[in-house]
C-alpha cells in the first residue's frame, strides 16, 4: 500500500479478517497511541466496501479498499469524470462522464465485485449529476451543456427518455416517494419540479441565482434549493406529497444565509439543514419545519461540503482552501474541532460503519482517511489527478 508522507506522518492498516498491521510517522506517535480493534469493525470474510473517487483529470476512478484501508486499483472510464452513486440493491457503482464541452457524456457503469467497467451509456452534452430511484432501476443524469435529464434505465443499461428542463441544470434529486424530481438549474437561476411518472414538468420557480444544490426532506414534503450566485436557500412544499396531498406546489420562502451557499447538508431525521457560504467562511442553520435561520457560525476558508453523521449530532464541513475539516457539534452549537487533511479538501463519505470518513483533497490529489472515533488524520491514499468525487459501496459476496 502507497502512503504519501507529506504530512510526516502515516497510519497504514491492513484489517478485517487479514489481521490489523499499525505503522506510525513521526507526528503520528505522539497523536496516536496504537491501533485500537474497537474503532474498526470485524468483517465476515465474504464481505466487501469500497470507496469510489472520480479523477477528472485522469479520467480514472481510484477504488480504495475500505476493510484494509488500502488503495484497491485504478479504473479508466469516460472523459473528465465528475460524479459517482452507489446502487442500493444490486452491486454496481455508476460514473457520470461529463466528456468535453462540445461532446457528448456517459455513464459508467462499474461491477463492484471486480471493480471492472461493465458497460457504458451514452449520455448528452456535459453531464454532471446523478441521482437513483429507491429501487435502484432508474437513475436521473442531469446534462448541464444540454438542458435536460436524462432517465436511464438500469436494469437494460440505457437511456429510456430526456425531460426538458432549465438553462444548465446541475443537480437533479428525486423524493424519497418518487414522485418528484427536483431540478437546479445554475444559469436558468430556476427550480423546475419535474413529475416522474408522466416526466412533464409540473412547475418552475425563478429567482434563485446559480442554483445548484437541493435536498429533500425525508417525508419528502419539502425541498431547499441552494442559490450559489447570491445568499439564498429556496424553500418549496411540494405537491402529491402526504403532507400536501390536495395543494400545488408552492414556494414557502427565501431565507438570507452567507455569501454562495454552494452545498445544502440534510440532518438525517430531517430536522434541520447546514448551508455552507463558500464566500461567508462560514454555515447557517436552518431549521427545517419552520425555515428558521438559526445563525452563521465561523469554519475554514471556503466551506464548499458538509456531512452529517447518522446519529445526527455532528457535522463535517470541509474547506477548499485550506487543509482542514472543521467539526461542529449541533447539539452545542460550536465548531469544535479542526483536522488536518490534505491540500483543498472538498467531497466527504462516511464508510458504512461510519468509524472513518473520506475526504478527497482536490489540490493534492490524495484521500484523507479520518478515524471519527478520535477526529485524527489516520491515513492519505493516493487519487489520480483532479479528484471531484466519492461514493461508498458496502455488500456481501454470495
Amino acid at each position: 500500500m502507497t502512503v504519501l508522507a507529506s504530512k510526516h506522518r502515516f497510519a497504514r492498516v491492513e484489517g478485517g479478517h487479514r489481521g490489523r498491521l499499525c505503522a506510525f510517522g513521526l507526528l503520528a506517535v505522539a497523536a496516536l497511541t496504537g491501533c485500537r480493534p474497537h474503532d474498526f469493525p470485524q468483517y465476515a470474510p465474504n464481505y466487501r466496501e469500497y470507496a469510489y473517487v472520480t479523477n477528472g483529470g485522469s479520467n480514472t476512478v481510484t477504488v480504495l479498499d475500505v476493510v484494509n484501508v488500502r488503495l484497491d486499483r485504478e479504473v479508466p472510464v469516460g472523459q473528465n469524470p465528475v460524479a459517482v452513486a452507489a446502487s442500493g440493491t444490486r452491486n454496481e457503482v455508476y460514473v457520470v462522464n461529463a466528456g468535453t464541452a462540445t461532446g457528448q457524456g456517459s455513464l459508467s457503469v462499474l461491477n463492484a465485485e471486480n471493480n471492472s467497467v461493465a458497460a457504458t451509456i451514452p449520455l448528452h452534452r456535459q453531464p454532471v449529476s446523478i441521482d437513483l430511484d429507491r429501487n435502484g432501476d432508474m437513475a436521473y443524469v442531469a446534462n448541464s451543456g444540454s438542458n435536460t435529464i436524462s432517465v436511464i434505465d438500469l436494469k437494460v443499461r440505457r437511456e429510456i427518455a430526456a425531460i426538458g428542463a432549465g438553462e444548465e441544470p446541475v443537480e437533479a434529486r428525486l423524493s424519497p416517494d418518487g414522485k418528484t424530481l427536483v431540478v437546479a438549474n445554475r444559469r436558468g437561476n430556476s427550480v423546475s419540479l419535474i413529475d416522474p411518472a408522466t416526466r412533464n414538468v409540473r412547475a418552475v420557480f425563478e429567482n434563485c441565482p446559480g442554483a445548484e444544490s437541493a435536498v429533500i426532506l425525508p417525508d419528502s414534503s419539502k425541498a431547499f434549493i441552494a442559490c450559489g450566485g447570491g445568499h439564498q436557500v429556496m424553500a418549496l412544499a411540494l405537491a402529491h406529497s402526504e403532507a400536501h396531498p390536495n395543494q400545488p406546489d408552492r414556494l414557502e420562502t427565501l431565507m438570507d444565509v452567507g455569501h454562495a451557499p454552494v452545498q445544502l447538508a440534510l440532518k438525517p431525521d430531517g430536522g434541520e439543514l447546514f448551508v455552507s457560504n463558500s464566500q461567508s467562511n462560514s454555515i447557517s442553520e436552518v431549521v427545517t419545519g419552520t425555515n428558521d435561520v438559526g445563525g452563521a457560525y465561523a469554519m475554514g476558508d471556503n466551506p464548499v461540503r458538509g456531512l452529517v453523521t447518522k446519529d445526527n449530532s455532528l457535522l463535517y464541513v470541509s474547506n477548499l482552501h485550506s487543509q482542514e475539516v472543521t467539526v461542529y457539534s449541533i447539539d452545542d452549537g460550536k465548531r469544535i474541532a479542526s483536522i488536518h487533511v490534505g491540500d483543498g479538501p472538498s467531497a466527504l463519505a462516511f464508510s458504512s460503519a461510519g468509524h472513518l470518513l473520506f475526504v478527497v483533497d482536490a489540490r493534492s490529489a490524495d484521500v484523507a482517511v479520518v478515524r471519527t472515533a478520535s477526529r485524527s488524520l489516520f491515513t492519505l491514499l493516493p487519487a489520480g489527478r483532479a479528484p471531484n468525487a466519492i461514493a461508498v459501496k458496502a455488500f456481501k459476496l454470495p
